[in-house]
């Protein structure tokens, strides 16, 4: 059927001689001829969605060669991780097949990347506990996500037993199944023998620190020689007179006996008797025996104090009253002092603390040494230390105070600083304050040291009564 013939005007016939607006380029692909059935427009559609299709192909391109480059830097990166760990790196499937290495791991067994892929875990084991142990970790169907720990042992470059110390992580897909597991471990060798050599240091710091200790202790005890000659002699020379004394009366004695035994007459036995004073003898034995017995006794107890000052401390504690350790101290500084030493201290309540009774008592004889130093000389004033003692549920508080010039601001954060002191060279080693608040923190109390508002140092030291938890400061 043909269609109806339209005329046209003017306009109509100027609109259809223009020529549509084409995209640059596109110009080449229109046929140069007319085609049937298919109008100007429609070419152009076709052709501009081809140039889309075509700009689109670039722009994937380009993303495509973006996102290669991306992975290339991230595989590389994931390399240089894998060869700087120090720890060796082992990835598995659920088979036990080795997937993935890393260098420290090829360089421990001596084989290449290429040649452990592919190859089974257990042949890197060294003995069958370690297979047992990596079979149990695979065969686990519900691992912890967090891994699990395990000691294996494998075999190096030389064949030869390596313990390490590894931690086995599950490997799980997308899915959430198990695909295989991750093994970082770490040679203990080195680090068994860093703990050896850290625990051989530690040995020898404590043979040091007790060494030092017992040097401190001595060098107190050395201080304390010409008084503690001067107190030794008194007992000791009554113990002699008295010895003396008997010996006299023995010969004595022997004389009158033998003369019994002979069967002298009675008359020559009264005069012998009176001569030789044989009442006067018997009454004074019982007197003389007693007092030889008493200055032994002193002596026998000023030399068990010194020993048990001077002797290396065990390490058991028990219930000690701080009263008596300080009037030993006092006793002994004040032996080795000048005679204006003044010490001003009441005992009150006992007070019982747990610890060692030698080392507590040198740690008073140090503070009181030191009071006593610092006090001597000032303004020509005699030394005056001040002790008191307070108690509460807890703890035991002393205070000791003396009457010298304090301690310089700058100086009281080191006081307690080893070697640290500001006596002159020859005069103080440093480590009667350092030795004595190590002695206090072991005891689990606390020492420290201020300037007092009326003038000189003040010590406080405080620890725990019997029953009272020791809880160090």
């Amino acid at each position: 059927m043909t269609e109806p013939f339209h005329a046209m005007d003017e306009s109509d016939s100027s609109s259809a001689n223009t020529p549509a607006p084409r995209p640059p380029g596109l110009e080449s692909l229109l046929p140069v001829g007319p085609m049937d059935g298919v109008d100007e427009s429609t070419w152009m559609d076709v052709i501009q969605k081809m140039d889309e299709v075509y700009s689109q192909l670039i722009h994937d391109e380009i993303e495509l060669e973006k996102k290669n480059t991306e992975l290339e830097q991230s595989q590389q990166f994931i390399f240089s991780v894998l060869s700087a760990m120090s720890d060796v790196l082992l990835v598995c499937n659920e088979r036990g097949v080795i997937e993935e290495t890393n260098a420290a791991l090829c360089e421990l067994v001596g084989r290449s990347d290429a040649e452990l892929r592919g190859t089974s875990i257990y042949d890197l084991l060294a003995d069958t506990q370690s297979a047992d142990r990596a079979r149990t970790v695979l065969d686990n169907t519900n691992p912890p996500r967090r891994g699990e720990g395990l000691e294996l042992n494998l075999l190096d470059a030389q064949r030869q037993s390596v313990p390490v110390d590894a931690n086995c992580t599950p490997r799980v897909a997308a899915s959430g199944r198990r695909v295989g597991t991750v093994f970082v471990a770490r040679p203990t060798a080195e680090i068994k023998r860093a703990y050896h050599e850290l625990r051989a240091a530690h040995e020898a710091l404590k043979r040091a620190q007790q060494q030092l200790l017992h040097s401190e202790k001595m060098a107190s005890l050395g201080r304390l020689v010409a008084g503690v000659a001067h107190e030794l002699n008194n007992p000791i020379s009554f113990v002699l007179g008295n010895v003396h004394a008997l010996s006299r009366y023995c010969e004595r004695m022997r004389v009158y006996l033998a003369a019994v035994h002979a069967d002298e007459p009675a008359e020559q036995l009264e005069t012998l008797r009176s001569k030789l004073r044989i009442d006067h003898l018997l009454g004074d034995l019982p007197s003389l025996i007693e007092g030889t017995l008493e200055g032994a006794q002193r002596t026998a107890d000023i030399v068990n104090g010194l020993k048990r000052f001077s002797a290396m401390d065990p390490e058991a504690r028990s219930p000690v009253n701080l009263n008596e350790v300080i009037e030993r101290a006092i006793h002994w500084v004040r032996k080795g002092a000048a005679p204006s030493f003044e010490v001003h201290w009441q005992p009150g309540a006992p007070c019982t603390v747990t610890g060692s009774a030698g080392q507590l008592q040198q740690v008073l004889m140090n503070l009181l040494q030191n009071a006593l130093d610092a006090a001597t000389g000032i303004d020509r004033v005699p030394p005056v230390v001040w002790i008191d003692t307070e108690v509460n549920s807890t703890h035991l508080r002393l205070r000791l105070r003396d009457n010298g010039p304090g301690i310089a601001p700058e100086h009281l954060s080191h006081i307690f600083d080893p070697f640290f002191t500001t006596k002159p060279v020859g005069k103080g080693t440093g480590l009667g304050l350092s030795i004595s608040y190590g002695i206090v923190e072991q005891h689990g109390g606390a020492l420290s040291v201020r300037n007092h508002a009326d003038g000189g140092a003040e010590f406080l030291l405080e620890l725990p009564l019997v029953g009272a938890v020791a809880t160090g400061h």
